[in-house]
């Protein structure tokens, strides 16, 4: 869980620079456990596919959800 607030955290300041693999790297995650990270915050709709990104991934406003 506290992995998944911390990369979430970094999504937000991220601001499209690095892609979702290289951005968990960078906070000390492997790629398994970053993917699964995604595949939980997909589920909760707190981000969502972005194809046109560098990296694939947006934050989903509050009140949008």
């Amino acid at each position: 869980m506290e992995n998944k607030d911390r990369y979430f955290k970094a999504l937000i300041e991220n601001k499209n620079q690095l892609n979702a693999i290289d951005l968990g790297e960078n906070i000390q995650l492997d790629e398994g456990e970053t993917r699964e990270i995604i595949t939980q915050l997909l589920s909760e709709h707190r981000i969502r596919y972005d194809e046109n990104s560098v990296c694939n991934y947006r934050v989903v406003n509050k009140r949008s959800r």
